[in-house]
């Protein structure tokens, strides 16, 4: 019954990302792909924002997006992995390939801003296909840093399907419809190539931010990068111990802004000033 449940909310998810969504994944909004938006000395990257599975670059963003506007960043985002059955929603595409259409994405945000450099932003699948980027196609040569949030490197069984799939033998139907949701499988070959050596790569500082409460990246270790000079991980409620956002609820958190921009802008703070949150999914 708990795996029904969880298969039903991954539906539940997705038709909320298909009905809230505008016609047009390229339409602007909350000053996201803004043309007139120029880089200054304290803002000298522009940002990339990537959203995770089932949600597109609206939906995701429609929080942090106008906050990080307002802040001052240029920020730029694109719905990705969309299939011939995701309709506006992203992220159900091969996460290989989905890497390789962002790749495309950051190499003309660069050409239109004239920065060499930009910094990403990602939530969820967002992290996992930004770490394949930068580990595989070259994207450490073109970005400084990579701030995650509801981070996965290690796989998941996303809210069960997985799981559910095999017990119901359907595995080959959800493969069909959603190849980045079995990639996303512990034990699959993405998650091996992508762990093989290591997840992160020199020249990125990377920043994961992790909850406790995630209860769609199981276990939420998963989000924790190995150790290195470049490397940040942040528990939320370390940083905010009143904090109970799950996973999607990271998505509207301001103490996750707070972290991003903190870590974005050298200028700020590292330690934030907190709001208690309640549990937000």
């Amino acid at each position: 019954m708990r795996r029904l449940a969880a298969l039903a909310l991954t539906i539940t998810a997705i038709v909320l990302a298909l009905l809230t969504a505008p016609p047009s994944a390229q339409a602007a909004g909350g000053g996201i792909n803004d043309p007139s938006c120029e880089l200054t000395p304290e803002h000298p990257r522009p940002v990339v924002l990537l959203h995770g599975l089932g949600a597109n670059r609206d939906l995701n963003w429609a929080v942090i997006g106008p906050q990080l506007k307002s802040a001052g960043y240029c920020t730029y985002s694109v719905t990705y992995g969309q299939t011939a059955v995701s309709g506006s929603s992203g992220g159900f595409a091969s996460m290989r390939d989905s890497a390789a259409e962002i790749s495309v994405f950051i190499d003309d945000v660069r050409a239109q801003t004239g920065a060499d450099e930009v910094d990403l932003v990602g939530h969820s699948e967002g992290t996992t296909v930004a770490a394949y980027y930068l580990k595989f196609l070259d994207g450490a040569a073109k970005v400084d840093t990579f701030v995650g949030f509801g981070s996965n490197f290690k796989g998941s069984s996303v809210w069960g399907i997985q799981h559910l799939a095999d017990l119901l033998g359907v595995r080959p139907l959800v493969d069909g419809v959603c190849p980045a949701c079995s990639e996303f499988a512990p034990d699959s070959q993405f998650i091996a190539d992508l762990n093989a050596g290591g997840v992160t790569v020199p020249g990125v500082n990377y920043v994961s931010i992790v909850s406790r409460y995630d209860e769609v990246v199981t276990p939420y270790t998963s989000g924790v990068l190995a150790p290195a000079p470049n490397v940040e991980n942040i528990l939320l409620q370390d940083a905010c111990a009143l904090d109970f956002s799950g996973h999607l609820g990271q998505a509207w958190d301001p103490n996750v802004f707070r972290l991003i921009d903190s870590r974005l802008n050298a200028a700020l703070p590292q330690k934030i000033r907190c709001t208690p949150m309640p549990f937000l999914g």
